[in-house]
C-alpha cells in the first residue's frame, strides 16, 4: 500500500512542478501534505531538479531566443519565450527595489519587468515601446517573487498589442497593455 501512495504522490508532485515550475520544496510539501525532506528524496529518484536548477535551465534556453533585445536586458528572469506568442519572467523584489520609508517597491522596476518582457517576445530585430497603459494594483514588497506573463494578442502591420499581467504567489499585483513597435534595422 505504501509504494501504491509513493507512486500517486510522485506522479502528482510530476504534475505540480510541471504546472508551476516556481514552487519550492516547502510549497510542494505543504501542498502533498509531506515533510520536505520526503519531497526532496521524491526529486532526486524521479531526477527533478531543485527550484535554483529548474530556473536556471528554462532562463538559459529562454535567452538563446530572444531577437529584439539582448537576453540580459530584460529585467527579471527570463523563464519561457515563444518568439511572436508569449513569454513568462521571474523578478525577485529586494531591498535595495524598495522604498526607505514605506518598503513598497518602486513602481519602474515592475514595470521595467512587464515592458523587456513585452520587447522580448517580439518576433523582430529591433522593437520600441510606442504605448503603454499600465494599472498598478496592489503594492509589491520585499521578499515578493513577481512572476509576469505576457501575450501577443494581435498584430497590425508593424504593431504588435502585448498585454501583461503579473502576479506575487497570491494575487495579480500589475497589469499592462502595450503597443510594440517594430523596426527594420535599416
Amino acid at each position: 500500500m505504501a509504494y501504491v501512495k509513493k507512486k500517486i504522490r510522485q506522479q502528482l508532485l510530476i504534475e505540480q512542478v510541471k504546472e508551476k515550475p516556481f514552487l519550492t520544496d516547502e510549497e510542494l510539501a505543504k501542498l502533498l501534505q509531506v515533510s520536505i525532506q520526503t519531497i526532496r528524496l521524491d526529486r532526486l529518484e524521479l531526477g527533478i531538479p531543485e527550484l535554483r536548477e529548474r530556473i536556471r535551465k528554462m532562463a538559459e534556453h529562454a535567452q538563446t531566443k530572444v531577437k529584439s533585445i539582448e537576453g540580459r536586458e530584460v529585467i527579471g528572469e527570463l523563464i519561457d519565450l515563444e518568439l511572436g506568442k508569449s513569454g513568462i519572467s521571474l523578478l525577485r523584489i529586494t531591498d535595495d527595489m524598495v522604498f526607505a520609508k514605506s518598503q513598497v517597491a518602486r513602481g519602474h522596476y515592475v514595470f521595467s519587468q512587464a515592458n523587456s518582457l513585452a520587447l522580448a517576445i517580439i518576433d523582430a530585430p529591433m522593437a520600441v515601446t510606442g504605448v503603454a497603459n499600465l494599472k498598478y494594483k496592489v503594492p509589491v514588497h520585499v521578499g515578493d517573487k513577481l512572476i509576469a506573463k505576457a501575450e501577443i494578442i494581435r498584430q497590425r502591420g508593424n504593431k504588435y498589442f502585448v498585454w501583461v499581467k503579473t502576479r506575487n504567489e497570491t494575487q495579480e499585483v500589475f497589469r499592462a497593455k502595450f503597443i510594440m513597435v517594430s523596426w527594420d534595422e535599416k
